[in-house]
């Protein structure tokens, strides 16, 4: 049986959601991410902005000279999550073969849904209806027999669209012309190491001769091959995340270590909250530093098997007292890695001495109080419990 692949990409995502919650934002150019008096970058905007040049990973203050009457505003990660959620649970109304690729983004694999529905472009549009009349948002969907042709022709219509590509004669036919960036897995270094053969364009790389194709190496026979319109990748559902992070951008640049351990309790306790949600359990723990001349170390030290924001927090510190801080801080972050949905009680086998000095039994208790706090916190919402620590660290972040 052909297969049929659908990709689905919410318009401008975060933007949109806080336009659907302001109304007074339409039609304005609005940009999510840092504001103008800050450090930082773009993360989106709507399409509003993008007539001005603005771009996500742009400089904040690169955008603000672009269009200084824009709405520049911090976004609100877990609203986006939760919307991201709804969206999830309405693509699995048609499939359970999907896999969901970022927030605003997910592939399904509908083969066997089609008689079931109707065929696939029932399903794209019912898709396109069903997320409109909840959430009140617009999205671009794309159908073809491949991965990369159902993403090719999601971006085709963008915003608001809908595009079909039959088979690998109509692909091949539609990006014949285009640029190599078309071609899923080349990004700017690939294109521009392409450009040094004299390929720039899907054209040049197909009428490129054998011996340079050869030269490449196995990457340059899966760029032929894509540029071919052949995909045989599958659909991988329930795909787990190979990570989870969360990272901070100081105003000031930091020198005082304390500051760094107190940033990197506040994001501990956000990697561990979003680790719970999962139902993710991690066994390394990532301390990624930023100074000030955009120079950036990693330090990981892989542990018990754990989602405690208690445990990642006292693993970053340790890798933190192992850094010799010689310039000021610009950034810090930590990242839970190595994931798994099963969770080995922290590490297995409980030593003879921890349960002589009640370690054991102490992290225990740490754990129980973690899970209630999160419990309540889902029920009520995430900021109805605070550690005393926690306080004292954000009423320090708000008097700087």
């Amino acid at each position: 049986m052909k297969r049929t692949i659908i990709h689905i990409d919410m318009d401008a995502f975060f933007a949109s959601v806080e336009e659907r919650d302001n109304p007074e934002l339409k039609g304005k150019p609005l940009v999510i991410g840092a504001l103008p008096d800050e450090r930082g970058v773009v993360s989106t905007c709507n399409y509003a902005a993008r007539k001005f040049g603005i771009h996500s990973a742009m400089n904040i203050k690169e955008a603000y000279r672009r269009c200084p009457n824009a709405v520049f505003m911090h976004g609100d990660m877990k609203k986006y999550e939760q919307v991201s959620i709804q969206i999830h649970q309405i693509m699995l109304k048609f499939t359970d073969k999907i896999e969901f690729v970022a927030l605003d983004e997910g592939y399904m694999d509908v083969t066997g849904s089609l008689r079931l529905f109707g065929g696939a472009e029932k399903i794209g549009r019912q898709l396109k209806k069903e997320i409109f009349e909840t959430l009140g948002l617009t999205c671009s969907v794309g159908i073809s027999y491949s991965m990369m042709g159902a993403k090719i022709a999601s971006e085709e219509k963008k915003p608001n669209g809908f595009f079909v590509i039959e088979d690998e004669k109509a692909l091949t036919e539609l990006i014949f012309k285009r640029s190599v960036r078309v071609i899923c897995g080349i990004g700017s270094q690939t294109e521009k190491k392409l450009k040094e053969f004299g390929i720039s364009t899907v054209e040049d790389l197909l009428k490129a001769p054998p011996q340079l194709i050869k030269t490449l190496g196995k990457a340059g026979e899966d760029m032929l091959r894509l540029a071919r319109g052949r995909d045989d990748r599958e659909v991988i559902a329930e795909n787990i995340s190979k990570s989870i992070g969360r990272e901070y951008t100081f105003q000031q640049d930091v020198e005082d270590k304390d500051v760094l351990k107190d940033t990197l309790l506040l994001l501990s306790g956000d990697v561990g909250t979003r680790a719970k949600q999962k139902g993710l359990y991690g066994k390394t723990v990532t301390l990624k530093i930023k100074f000030s001349d955009i120079s950036t170390i990693t330090r990981s030290k892989s542990r018990d098997i754990t989602n405690s924001a208690k445990k990642i927090h006292s693993y970053a510190c340790e890798l933190l007292d192992e850094v010799r801080i010689l310039k000021p801080v610009r950034l810090v972050g930590v990242t839970l890695g190595n994931l798994t949905e099963t969770k080995e009680e922290d590490g297995g086998q409980i030593s003879l001495f921890e349960e002589l000095d009640g370690t054991n039994v102490q992290q225990e208790k740490i754990n129980a109080l973690e899970d209630t706090v999160f419990g309540l916190s889902l029920k009520y919402g995430k900021n109805i419990l605070k550690t005393g620590k926690e306080l004292e660290v954000q009423q320090k972040f708000k008097k700087n």
